[in-house]
């Protein structure tokens, strides 16, 4: 512990061998106040992190006064593993220091490789009978591998959070519900119509590409539409009651999922072998082999999850701003189910994160042979100048309606990592996926006008489309 006075110059103290601070000239000037002091008091130590677990409140710790005025309480409240079990504690003065113009600058130092931690503070609460919480509200963080360094723009309670858990309060958590329900709402209402114009494009002409967008709108749609019957029927029944009629829901919700994200992984296969392998397949049966796969894999699945009776009613708790806890109940895998842990994880995690792997590497495939063909007709320039106005125009639009696909199609949802970081990454995460169904819709909007387009240039050039199709055997 440092506890000594100094002038009102800049500072920079070790409480221990881990841990170094350095204050800023300012903020010592505004812990000073109205006062003519040329010393001040500053005190720097660390603290055992037990007393500050948002349990039931904990006596304070020796120098932090009830009355003291505190920071605004801010909805990203964060919980995890206090990095070291050791709190430290800059105070300076006798008056507060906040919104300081040059941050003041901690220093954690860590023996072992730790990838995620949070800069945060110790929030107290304005009501007495409420413990506090941690918070990163005007804290920025920076891992160098060795140390974490923390910029905090007042003096406080500081540690590293490990592993932190974000913490979205009452009015946030209606507001994503909100968006939720109405994003699915607007994705199954929009997705019948996708549903209606891919069906009008496979009679009018046939392809295989539109039949497996098809398949994939059907299967957004179904996810969609489970998830609001789930969060409705749950919302009719009883406490304790779960019934057939909610594990019924929960293996259709389920089986949707999975549905999804195998015909999103057909999708990007499909693009593989449409734009990388163009000239050299000879696929017998195409669209009812991927049917096969895309329909039969997940009713596998979601039988045998449905014979082990994994479903029923999940019941998840929530902790508001105030530290009261909440639950909200969706019929989707059973609380009681032993191995529910297991088979979400295999089958809500590890599989999407494989499907959304393999597109991304797709994504990559198909832009590296696109970028390879407008190489290719750069080299030869009086080559690139024989193609038409009309046919460079349209390889950049496919360009574009293979990074509009493949980011529609699976990409949103790598974004449930920033969830764990951030409250805007949760807004991002749920509006984009909640409106998936929009999206779709607005591509098959995209293939409706690329086919008016096709038919419009193959009157002139019948060859012109022979340059980016594939041909499959039925």
């Amino acid at each position: 512990m440092q506890r000594n006075g100094c002038s009102l110059d800049q500072v920079e103290v070790n409480p221990t061998l881990d841990h170094r601070v350095h204050i800023p000239s300012s903020a010592l000037q505004r812990s000073r106040g109205a006062g003519s002091e040329d010393k001040i008091l500053l005190v720097a130590t660390v603290i055992d992190s037990y007393f500050f677990e948002d349990n039931p409140k904990p006596s304070p710790p020796p120098g932090r006064g009830r009355g003291r005025k505190v920071l605004p309480v801010q909805p990203n409240h964060m919980r995890g593993t206090v990095m070291g079990g050791l709190v430290l504690v800059v105070r300076a003065g006798n008056n507060p220091v906040r919104n300081l113009p040059q941050p003041i600058t901690l220093i954690f130092n860590h023996k072992k490789q730790v990838e995620n931690g949070t800069c945060v503070f110790w929030q107290e609460s304005e009501l007495e009978h409420e413990t506090g919480h941690w918070s990163r509200y005007g804290c920025d963080t920076n891992n160098t591998g060795t140390e974490f360094i923390c910029s905090c723009n007042h003096l406080s309670f500081f540690a590293v959070l490990v592993n932190p858990e974000l913490l979205v309060d009452e009015r946030n958590a209606v507001a994503l519900n909100y968006i939720t329900y109405i994003g699915s709402a607007l994705s199954v209402f929009f997705t019948i119509i996708s549903l209606i114009i891919y069906v009008y494009l496979q009679k009018k002409r046939p392809e295989k590409a539109i039949g497996v967008h098809m398949n994939l709108a059907g299967a957004l749609l179904c996810l969609h539409l489970s998830f609001l019957l789930c969060s409705f029927w749950v919302w009719l029944m009883k406490e304790k009651e779960e019934g057939w009629v909610c594990r019924g829901l929960g293996l259709f919700l389920h089986w949707s999922l999975l549905a999804t994200f195998t015909w999103m992984a057909l999708e990007g296969f499909h693009l593989y072998l449409l734009l990388v392998r163009v000239f050299n397949i000879y696929v017998r049966r195409y669209l009812l082999k991927l049917c096969l796969v895309g329909w039969g894999l997940p009713t596998l699945t979601a039988v045998i999850c449905g014979i082990s009776g994994v479903y029923g009613k999940y019941s998840l708790k929530l902790m508001t701003e105030n530290n009261h806890s909440s639950t909200a109940e969706i019929c989707w895998m059973s609380s009681q189910f032993p191995q529910r842990l297991v088979v979400s994880y295999i089958s809500t995690v590890a599989f999407p994160c494989l499907v959304i792997l393999c597109n991304s590497c797709m994504l990559g495939l198909v832009v590296f042979r696109l970028w390879g063909l407008r190489k290719e007709g750069g080299v030869n320039e009086s080559r690139w100048k024989k193609m038409n106005k009309e046919k460079g125009t349209r390889l950049w639009k496919d360009c574009a309606t293979v990074l509009g696909l493949s980011c529609v199609l699976g990409l949103t949802w790598g974004l449930a990592s920033t969830t764990y970081i951030s409250l805007s990454g949760i807004y991002v995460f749920t509006i984009l996926n909640s409106l998936q169904g929009v999206f779709m819709f607005l591509w098959s909007l995209a293939l409706t006008h690329k086919s008016r387009s096709d038919n419009d240039s193959s009157v002139r050039d019948p060859s012109s489309q022979k340059m980016m199709t594939t041909s499959f055997n039925n």
